[in-house]
């Protein structure tokens, strides 16, 4: 016995089977739309978008995904391309490098203002730190003296081999010590640039903190 399935789709129960399964197809696709919930957008036109799945015209900006109830599930941030990420670390990197430097700038400034609370603290500190190249300048221009009469004493044509070779050995600590003191002037110099820098620094911070204590 043959079975005409065409025949059987136009009877009323073929027509039955048909719209049983159209329905059950269509309860599936609103339950998988439940299930997933629904996209919304508003785009770079200012339309309002819909969708059951994210919404390529709104990858750039702000997608929200809601429930069946029409509540707001999540919330999708806009998505970029790699080198619009590439860009966007790179600015975080900048900012974060900004933030870094103003933080170690105001832990130097609060260092800076403890240990000199007042100009005469700054001033005291300069003048010692120069008075230790001082006195080691003072013993170098006294080895110099001494090194200098040494040299009178054997400076002499007829002086033997090991007295000329003496007289050498003079001259070369002469030159080592020359070299020296001006080692120690450019020493001060750096020292005196350093605490000018403090200064003008401190003098600001100072200012703040007495205009902070008027204000009071």
């Amino acid at each position: 016995m043959r079975h005409n399935h065409g025949s059987l789709s136009r009877t009323p129960l073929g027509v039955l089977c048909v719209a049983l399964v159209a329905l059950g197809g269509s309860v599936s696709a609103s339950a998988q739309a439940n299930t997933q919930g629904i996209y919304t957008c508003i785009d770079s036109k200012g339309r309002r978008i819909t969708s059951d799945r994210p919404i390529p015209e709104c990858l750039d900006r702000e997608q929200r995904q809601l429930s069946g109830s029409g509540l707001v599930r999540r919330v999708l941030p806009p998505s970029y391309t790699a080198e619009e990420r590439a860009q966007l670390d790179a600015q975080r990197r900048l900012e974060e490098e900004q933030r870094a430097r103003v933080a170690e700038e105001k832990r130097r400034d609060r260092a800076l203002m403890i240990r000199y609370p007042t100009q005469a603290s700054h001033d005291k500190e300069r003048a010692e730190a120069l008075g230790q190249i001082d006195e080691v300048v003072y013993a170098v221009n006294k080895r110099e003296r001494a090194l200098e009469q040494q040299r009178k004493e054997i400076d002499t044509d007829k002086a033997p081999s090991w007295l000329r070779r003496k007289l050498e050995d003079n001259q070369q600590q002469v030159l080592v010590q020359k070299r020296f003191l001006e080692e120690q002037a450019l020493e001060k110099k750096r020292i005196n640039a350093r605490f000018d820098e403090e200064l003008a620094k401190l003098r600001q911070l100072w200012a703040g903190v007495a205009a902070g204590n008027t204000n009071r």
